[in-house]
């Protein structure tokens, strides 16, 4: 009987217990699914125990949530919420609005708790002996919305789950998430905003979860060493037949904008033209994490109205080739016309890549095909150019400090004609080490080689460092030493502490086809620098020109001497000269003579070495040259504005056309005494067969053929281009000027310098 008595009790107490009043912290504990519970009802059942435990009962929960809420504990890891005012959410007081609550503000301590563990990188233990492979759901944070009741049961107004795989470490986001009810699905319950950051639980975790995440860790090495991973060179060559959008002159007034990522660069505008030339350099720097997508937009520029679009072209730079020079046509889009460039992507950052000396083995195989290549009887080879050429760079030293530090950020760029590659960029230092390899392509064994070494700074601007130009003819295959680098001008030693490069260089080369490539027009040079008016500049051409007229004077007074009898001898040698060159004279002689003059300055070349003005110089050789620069300089940063703005244009005509006559006059002497031994000897060569032709063939059939062949070439011919073949082989015999910049300094070690400009300053 006493069992029956008290077998409801159970039920009885389980029934008091449902009907009284839950709080946030208690469903938030609870392993069921969020459902909406019913109101609390008056309890008016008499049961024994109904008073005492029913007062108990709410008194306890009344004080523990006085308690709670003047608590202002806060979480000292996992992530922190701060809840702001929830969104059109539903009201459950009579008054229409509601107390908002959630258990993610609420327990925080048991949250955080919670929270930990799902971030935490270490896997749960398995409490089975069998193993299951279950996978692993993705960690997630439950938030659920009660409506707050003094005393009551809270008002369920909505739940949300938070994925945490979505957030990043260490990042505040703001969210808005939208509340649910799973038991009215389609019921809008509002929503609820979020500030979250996610933080790892300790330092150690922290630590492992940089080592498990690779792209962030390699972002870090980045940071650390150069933040771009390559550099996007662009010359803007010129574009052709846009379209008229000034009505009035049928032209417009195009220029062109550059986008890469958040990078954007602007050309100068060419005004009333629809064919625009503007041989402009852009550099854009690629970042590993970014769209590498180069945009290109054409525009006419408006001065009254907004710029007109007239096209655009997109170029996908991941699926070109690096470390190489891209001539592309572009035809625009949403427009009319097409646009030339030319595109490098170099100094890459990675060591992987094949231009990496650390990790680069040389194969005999790789060079023998090579050779083979370019052989000197493979004349119908695919390949393009007439060879190949290697240039492998150590590093430098005794650079220039160009930052505040003391120190600079250098890095090298590499020229042979329009090809342009660089290096990667070395922080804080005056002796880098790239340790990099590059490959040109020849197309002209004539052409020079210039390196540049610039120091970087953060805005993507550079400041020179030094320069140095080594022609190919004259690289020594497989030797490894120093090259000192010079200044702007190419004159004298470039600023620090004797700065130098250390360089290997391999060039292979067809000799035939070369010897057909130097008769040929030279290619252009798309990037090179406006010649600007300077006096000085003005000042050295008329001097190379003289030089060269007062050979011819020196000439015209040996004859006037003959004609006035000055020396009997002679003038009567002379005389005698004379009447048997217009007695015997045939068309064969005159390379005849020509030859008897190389062979005079090819004894010259043999017994003295060459031309002095390749001989390598040392400072105190350019001391005096410098001192009569820097007066000169000064001279003309005071006047030259006043004097000379009036005739700029006029007189820098005629700058350059001097300095052509200067140019042309001291190919025609360096051809001829050997200083390009290999142009002297094919110009030896062409000579003896011109003798041969014109000894065997009259001249009247060959003046008669060579007429046929300029009338006729307009028909059978129309889009050859008109060419002098001893123009163009004059075009690759380097002048004065060239020589000068080629010239070598010695190099000295930094322990055994001594200071000569002092002593000259102080002489």
């Amino acid at each position: 009987m006493s069992n029956k008595k008290h077998s409801p009790q159970p039920k009885r107490s389980e029934t008091l217990s449902g009907r009284l009043s839950k709080s946030a912290s208690e469903l938030s504990c609870s392993a069921q699914a969020p459902a909406s519970p019913p109101r609390a009802r008056s309890a008016h059942h008499h049961t024994p125990l109904s008073v005492v435990h029913r007062t108990q009962h709410f008194f306890t929960n009344l004080k523990s949530r006085w308690q709670r809420s003047r608590s202002k504990e806060r979480c000292p890891a996992g992530t922190v919420f701060t809840l702001a005012p929830g969104l059109d959410s539903s009201g459950t007081d009579y008054g229409g609005d509601s107390d908002h609550s959630t258990p993610a503000n609420s327990p925080r301590r048991r949250l955080t708790r919670d929270l930990s563990r799902q971030v935490s990188t270490e896997p749960a233990p398995s409490t089975s002996s069998t193993p299951h492979h279950h996978p692993r759901p993705p960690p997630e944070l439950m938030q659920l919305v009660f409506d707050y009741d003094w005393g009551l049961q809270d008002d369920f107004m909505g739940s949300c789950n938070l994925d945490l795989t979505a957030l990043e470490l260490g990042r505040m986001q703001d969210l808005v998430l939208c509340l649910r009810d799973p038991n009215k699905p389609h019921q809008d319950m509002g929503e609820i905003v979020l500030n979250v950051t996610l933080w790892p639980k300790s330092q150690e975790d922290k630590d492992q979860y940089l080592l498990k995440n690779t792209r962030i860790n390699d972002v870090n090495k980045r940071l650390k060493a150069q933040i771009w991973s390559s550099v996007v060179t662009i010359v803007l060559v010129e574009a052709k037949n846009l379209s008229a959008m000034d009505l009035d002159t049928r032209s417009s007034d195009p220029y062109c904008k550059f986008r890469l990522g958040n990078e954007k660069y602007k050309s100068k505008v060419v005004w009333k033209t629809l064919h625009p030339s503007w041989l402009e350099q852009f550099d854009l720097h690629l970042y590993d994490d970014q769209e590498q997508v180069l945009e290109v937009t054409v525009w006419d520029k408006d001065k009254q109205t907004k710029d007109d679009f007239l096209g655009r072209c997109t170029i996908d730079l991941s699926k070109l080739e690096r470390e190489k020079t891209h001539s592309m046509w572009k035809e625009l889009e949403d427009g009319n016309g097409q646009i030339f460039l030319l595109l490098t992507i170099s100094g890459t950052t990675q060591s992987e890549t094949i231009t990496d000396l650390t990790s680069y083995k040389e194969n005999p195989r790789d060079l023998e095909i090579i050779e083979r290549r370019y052989t000197w009887y493979r004349l119908n080879e695919t390949s393009a150019g007439v060879g190949w050429l290697c240039v492998k760079v150590y590093g430098a030293k005794g650079l220039a400090a160009a930052d505040l530090g003391g120190k600079s950020d250098p890095f090298c760029v590499l020229e042979l004609g329009n090809a342009r590659l660089q290096t990667h960029t070395e922080y804080k230092t005056l002796t880098p080490n790239w340790m990099k390899i590059f490959t040109f392509t020849v197309k002209d064994i004539s052409s020079i080689l210039e390196l540049t070494v610039y120091d970087e700074d953060h805005d993507h601007k550079v400041e020179f460092l030094g320069k140095l130009a080594i022609p190919l003819l004259n690289i020594r295959n497989g030797e490894k030493r120093w090259y000192a680098l010079k200044d702007k001008k190419m004159r004298a030693r470039a600023k620090g502490n004797y700065p130098q490069i250390l360089l290997e260089m391999l060039v292979v080369w067809n000799p035939l086809k070369g010897a057909i490539r130097v008769v040929n027009p030279k290619e252009p040079k798309y990037m090179h620098q406006e010649a600007k008016f300077k006096r000085q500049l003005f000042i050295r051409n008329v001097m190379r020109l003289k030089a060269i007229i007062m050979w011819f004077i020196e000439v015209g007074k040996i004859l006037q001497d003959c004609f006035e009898w000055e020396s009997r001898i002679r003038s009567f040698l002379g005389l005698l000269a004379w009447l048997a060159f217009c007695y015997y004279y045939e068309m064969w002689m005159l390379p005849f003579m020509l030859l008897m003059f190389f062979a005079r300055n090819w004894l010259v070349y043999r017994l003295t070495g060459g031309n002095p003005l390749l001989v390598p110089v040392d400072d105190d050789d350019l001391l005096a040259e410098e001192d009569d620069e820097e007066e000169i300089d000064k001279e003309e940063k005071k006047s030259l504005k006043e004097r000379l703005q009036a005739i700029q244009e006029v007189t820098q005509t005629v700058q350059n056309a001097i300095g052509y006559v200067a140019s042309l006059g001291e190919a025609v002497k360096n051809l001829m005494n050997f200083t390009v031994p290999y142009l002297s000897y094919l110009a030896i060569t062409m000579l003896f067969g011109a003798m041969l032709v014109l000894y065997v063939i009259p001249l009247r059939y060959l003046l008669m053929a060579w007429g046929i062949n300029k009338f006729a070439r307009k028909i059978l011919r129309p889009h050859t281009i008109p060419n002098n073949e001893v123009l163009d082989l004059l075009s690759r015999v380097p002048d004065d000027e060239t020589l000068l910049d080629c010239r070598e300094l010695k190099t000295h070690p930094p322990n055994e310098r001594k200071d000569a400009r002092k002593k000259h300053k102080a002489s």
